[in-house]
C-alpha cells in the first residue's frame, strides 16, 4: 500500500491513454502518474528511483512532451496522451534506432537509469536531429546514471542521431 493511500482521500474517475491504449481508471487524488502507469496500469518500464524529480528515471512523455512522472500527478493527466519507455518500439515491433543505438554502444549497465535516458534522448532527436556534443549532454543533462555509462550514452545519441538521418524510423 502506497504512503498516499494510508489516508482517507477522495477518489476520481480519469480517462488517459497510454502507449496508444484506452484506459479509465479510478484513482486518489495524490497518486502519481509514475505509481499509476507501475502499480495500476502495470507498465513497469518507468522506473520509481529518487522519487523526488531529481535522477529522470521515471521520465514518460505527455501530449509529446517530456514529463517527471514522480512529479507529475495522474489528475492532472485526464484526457491526456501519455507514452512510456515500452511505447518506443517502432509499430513493426523493433527496436527504434535510440534502443537499438543504446544496446550497441554499451550505454546502459544497471538499467535503472535506461527508460528514461531513452525517453530523453528520442525528444531530444526528435527536436533536435544533428545535436552536437555540448547539446546532447545538455539534452540529457536532467538523467543521472550512476554506473557511469554517461560516453557510452553520448556515443548512443550519436549513433542513433545518424542512423535516422540515413534510415527514418517507421512511424507509429
Amino acid at each position: 500500500m502506497h504512503q498516499q493511500d494510508k489516508y482517507p482521500t477522495d477518489r476520481h474517475k480519469i480517462d488517459i491513454k497510454v502507449n496508444g491504449y484506452a484506459y479509465s481508471v479510478d484513482i486518489p487524488s495524490r497518486r502519481t502518474l509514475l505509481d499509476l502507469l507501475r502499480d495500476q496500469l502495470y507498465l513497469t518500464g518507468t522506473k520509481k528511483v529518487c522519487d523526488m524529480g531529481h535522477c529522470g528515471a521515471c521520465t514518460v512523455y505527455r501530449d509529446g512532451l517530456p514529463v517527471l512522472s514522480c512529479l507529475t500527478l495522474a489528475i492532472s493527466c485526464d484526457e491526456a496522451e501519455i507514452a512510456t519507455v515500452e511505447g518506443l518500439e517502432n509499430a513493426d515491433g523493433t527496436l527504434s534506432a535510440v534502443q537499438q543505438a543504446f544496446i550497441e554502444c554499451d550505454a546502459l549497465q544497471c538499467g535503472f537509469c535506461t527508460p528514461g535516458q531513452l525517453m530523453s534522448a528520442t525528444a531530444l532527436l526528435r527536436d533536435n536531429p544533428d545535436p552536437t556534443v555540448d547539446e546532447i549532454r545538455a539534452g540529457m543533462s536532467g538523467n543521472l546514471c550512476r554506473c557511469g555509462a554517461y560516453q557510452g550514452i553520448i556515443e548512443a545519441v550519436q549513433r542513433a542521431a545518424q542512423q535516422l538521418k540515413t534510415q527514418p524510423e517507421p512511424t507509429n
